[in-house]
């Protein structure tokens, strides 16, 4: 499993929560299709190399996937790692006070 504080420091960025936040909503979206939604919905104006280095802190923490199809890559949100730190501090309260 990879470490909790590499999720943390991934979404500690506005522009990777939006990522994930595309992707949350569709899957399977290119380098291009992601730069071009942050840029027409978010008004983020980054370089495709500067989305991609957002892109690959993603997926060091474990919460972007990706598939190779040719020469294209394909990005894929991966919940899992969330999880975990929804496990580490549950949110059902009512198993620890009265």
């Amino acid at each position: 499993m990879r470490d909790v504080a590499d999720v943390f420091r991934a979404l500690d960025d506005e522009t990777r929560r939006l990522i994930l936040d595309e992707l949350a909503i569709e899957d399977g979206r290119t380098l291009f299709d992601i730069c071009t939604l942050l840029t027409m919905r978010h008004g983020v104006a980054s370089t495709r190399q500067a989305i991609s280095q957002h892109l690959a802190v993603l997926e060091d923490a474990g919460l972007v996937t990706t598939e190779r199809r040719g020469r294209t890559k394909v990005h894929y949100f991966d919940p899992t790692p969330l999880a975990a730190i929804t496990r580490r501090w549950p949110i059902d309260r009512e198993d620890t006070h009265p």
